[in-house]
């Protein structure tokens, strides 16, 4: 066996490396000489690399495992799924070239970490121990090469920090980004039902006198510390404290979204019991001043420009390099295709 890895067959290990997958068994696999590789089915061309069917379908096991578990997942996250791996295996093939282009160095520690955390997790497995000596290198290799990618997108996406102008004309693009949503105030009392003999009819029909009493006028929080069986809430009177949408569930949000401060509910059926709504306050969504975010917009900003520059050089080697990938057949039909709902079995 060549241990030696090739541009060709670092697609597999490289993916694999990303997702936490790979295994001893992988790192010897994808190690495939030059001979074999020539003859075996070939997934994409890449300039003048080659990456074969066997390191897709490895690639897209290993992934599988790692999203799907050993269920069985619909056709459409399938599709999108073999089309994300065969387009990060193309693009670490552009990526490492670039990389090594730019003469860019590996960080020794980190790969040194790297090999000791896969030695130390696989320590007890008989496996490991057979292939160790064999193996160690072949990681090595491919860990380096996985790191040198990693360089490579650090130093893309570090962009300039944006001037005043730049940073004012973002906010003022994106006010959603810096906008507190609209908050309640709501107290509840909750009049929980037994879970092995739930009796919602008796409960709400007390949850009725009570509605009737506290609009009336009795006080809320004295009917919360009588009634309430809300542990988190009893102690305050059933205040539940200020909250934004999606902190309710969607019928209780409904309820209180129609109160107006000070208003009490009419008895609400909950998974747990019976629950009564008081609106004490409702705060409209505000949008905070520039000088309040501007440090939050100006990392928002850099996080956002150093994506687009990271997707900018991916699309630029892309259109450079020769890519022929033959997928006619290996991936299922994206949703609304032509062919959507026609069986492939070619595809795994």
């Amino acid at each position: 066996m060549n241990l030696k890895p090739t541009l060709n067959n670092l697609g597999l290990t490289l993916a694999a490396l990303s997702i936490g997958l790979l295994s001893c068994a992988d790192a010897l696999a994808a190690d495939e000489n030059a001979e074999k590789a020539a003859t075996a089915p070939v997934f994409a061309r890449v300039g003048k690399d080659i990456i074969t069917q066997r390191q897709f379908d490895s690639a897209y096991a290993a992934a599988s495992r790692n999203r799907f578990y050993h269920g069985k997942p619909p056709d459409a996250e399938v599709a999108a799924l073999q089309r994300e791996i065969g387009d990060k295996l193309i693009n670490d093939v552009l990526l490492l070239k670039e990389a090594k282009r730019l003469k860019l160095k590996h960080d020794p520690e980190e790969v040194k970490n790297k090999l000791e955390q896969i030695d130390k997790r696989n320590a007890g497995k008989a496996q490991w121990q057979q292939i160790r000596e064999r193996a160690l290198p072949v990681l090595a290799t491919q860990i380096e090469d996985e790191n040198l990618i990693k360089q490579l997108e650090l130093r893309t996406r570090k962009v300039p920090e944006p001037n005043e102008k730049q940073l004012r004309a973002y906010y003022s693009a994106h006010p959603e980004k810096f906008t507190e949503p609209q908050q309640i105030r709501v107290s509840i009392i909750l009049l929980g039902v037994d879970p092995g003999a739930p009796d919602f009819d008796a409960k709400h029909k007390l949850g009725e006198e009570l509605v009737k009493k506290l609009r009336e006028g009795a006080d809320f929080a004295e009917m919360a510390a009588k009634y309430s069986t809300d542990a988190e809430t009893v102690g305050q009177g059933g205040d539940m404290g200020y909250l934004h949408g999606g902190m309710l569930s969607e019928l209780s949000e409904l309820v209180a979204s129609k109160l107006k401060p000070g208003e009490i509910s009419d008895p609400v059926r909950l998974m747990e019991g019976i629950g009564i709504y008081k609106l004490t306050d409702r705060k409209d969504a505000k949008l905070n001043s520039f000088d309040a975010v501007k440090e939050r917009a100006t990392g928002l900003y850099m996080t956002e420009e150093g994506e687009k520059a990271w997707k900018s050089l991916i699309t630029k080697l892309r259109k450079k390099t020769s890519i022929k990938a033959d997928v006619s057949g290996r991936y299922l039909p994206l949703p609304g295709s032509p062919t959507a709902g026609k069986k492939n079995p070619a595809a795994k």
